[in-house]
């Protein structure tokens, strides 16, 4: 009897084994139904301090309104009703963490728009400044952390949106410098820092969208080169830092839209390679870094929309793989660095848009799994890397539109669950803390909500 028993429990291990795929996750559960009613809380923007994560939220009593949790029930709650006034909505969003503090925009009944801070607490949330003073807004966007300052772009009578940054006090939140002097708006954003240097994108009325640079001052806030000559837009983007040099897309009359790196100076500020020859456009985009390299999507006039690697030089910016025979198709994306590989979704014309993942080689650049067998394609997307293990949203025929995962070092590419085994839940946002990843999800029963699995 003992013998058989013992049999029984290793032929039981045994098919546990062979069951449970490398990478697996555990059971997800759903968090906290925040709006216990047919509605949803649609929870949004999920950004973690600490062993906590914020987000945006609607109970359906207070309106959209700031809510923390840290992955229990019991710990999931509104940190403050900023609007409180007939189930309005402060509608938080651009939630940053600078220094352990969170920065957001939000509107109250007074103020507007504004730029607000907090603490996790209600005491600690509060309005950093009324920018655009009085009922007006000045609709803060970009917000992005440069070490404990914040940059971003705001609105106010007499100068336009331009350039701002805090410190999360009211004396500290200033205007950076006024670009576009004449009212009209510089537009700035793309704020990127190289070293002791913060990058950005701004329009000072003359010589239209350019690079320009800032050492934190009015005096040292300066236009970098004017790199398409008039006044007019030059989709310069995708400000990136490789090991102390800028890399960005930008256009020129000449070479079309193509590959730049900047030092910081007008002549250090120079095109790395006419991808596609001619005034024609390469249009590189997405860039994403791994170690010493920048992988973006570009196409030189022969591949199409294809990935491609750069060290920042000329002889160093190659196509990787001419995945997508022919010259059509939308190109590799989105793009995402796990444990040192860049994780990718694409379509190669017979499997659809999938998984991939590249070490930078022609040969290591391979499917990762066809997960919606066939020619469909299971459309990858809302990347997060949590300790090596990729988490995406992807549809497979019999789950539909549910979570997955992927540890980076292992063989595992696995459904986390069928949480609405009546529809898609869309799964996202997933974040970490306190050992669990949080993410929101809808189970077909109680709406959008707020659930976590443990890796």
């Amino acid at each position: 009897m003992v013998r058989s028993r013992a049999l029984t429990g290793l032929i039981l291990l045994a098919l546990m084994t062979v069951s449970m795929p490398a990478g697996a996750v555990g059971t997800p559960t759903q968090v906290k139904d925040i709006r216990p009613d047919a509605g949803s809380s649609d929870p949004n923007w999920l950004t973690r301090i600490g062993d906590t994560v914020y987000f945006q939220a609607n109970d359906g009593t207070h309106g959209i309104e700031l809510w923390k949790t840290d992955g229990t029930g019991a710990g999931t709650r509104l940190v403050k009703d900023i609007y409180p006034v007939n189930n309005l909505s402060s509608g938080p969003y651009g939630l940053t963490n600078v220094g352990g503090d969170l920065f957001f925009a939000a509107e109250d009944e007074s103020n507007g728009l504004e730029l607000w801070i907090s603490d996790g607490t209600t005491a600690g949330t509060r309005l950093v400044k009324d920018i655009f003073r009085g009922a007006s807004s000045s609709v803060p966007g970009g917000l992005t952390a440069i070490g404990s300052t914040l940059y971003f772009y705001a609105d106010r009578a007499g100068s336009g949106i331009e350039p701002w940054t805090s410190d999360g006090t009211r004396a500290g939140t200033t205007l950076l410098k006024d670009i576009n002097p004449d009212a009209p708006d510089s537009n700035p954003g793309d704020f990127t820092r190289v070293g002791d240097t913060v990058f950005f994108v701004a329009d000072d009325g003359s010589h239209g969208s350019e690079l320009w640079k800032t050492d934190g001052t009015k005096p040292g806030t300066t236009m970098v080169k004017d790199i398409f000559k008039g006044g007019a837009f030059h989709e310069i983007g995708d400000l990136t830092n490789l090991n102390g040099t800028l890399l960005f897309r930008a256009r020129t009359e000449a070479e079309g839209l193509e590959l730049w790196r900047s030092d910081g100076t007008r002549r250090g500020t120079v095109m790395v390679k006419d991808i596609n020859p001619g005034s024609a456009n390469g249009s590189p985009t997405f860039f994403t870094r791994v170690a010493d390299t920048v992988f973006f999507q570009a196409s030189d006039g022969t591949h199409g929309v294809e990935l491609w690697k750069t060290d920042g030089t000329r002889g160093g910016t190659v196509l990787v793989k001419n995945i997508t025979p022919g010259v059509s198709g939308f190109g590799p994306w989105p793009f995402i660095n796990v444990a040192g590989t860049l994780f990718f979704g694409a379509d190669d014309g017979s499997n659809g848009n999938e998984l991939w993942k590249s070490d930078g080689t022609r040969a290591g650049t391979v499917l990762v799994k066809d997960i919606f067998d066939g020619s469909t394609g299971s459309d990858p997307t809302a990347f997060a890397n949590i300790r090596g293990t990729l988490y995406f949203l992807a549809t497979d025929e019999a789950a539909g539109r549910e979570g997955w995962g992927r540890n980076g070092r292992s063989a595992g590419t696995t459904l986390i669950d069928d949480i609405n085994p009546s529809g898609d839940s869309f799964a996202l946002g997933f974040t970490l803390v306190d050992g669990r990843v949080v993410f929101e999800a809808n189970d077909g029963v109680s709406g959008n909500e707020l659930w976590r699995v443990t890796p």
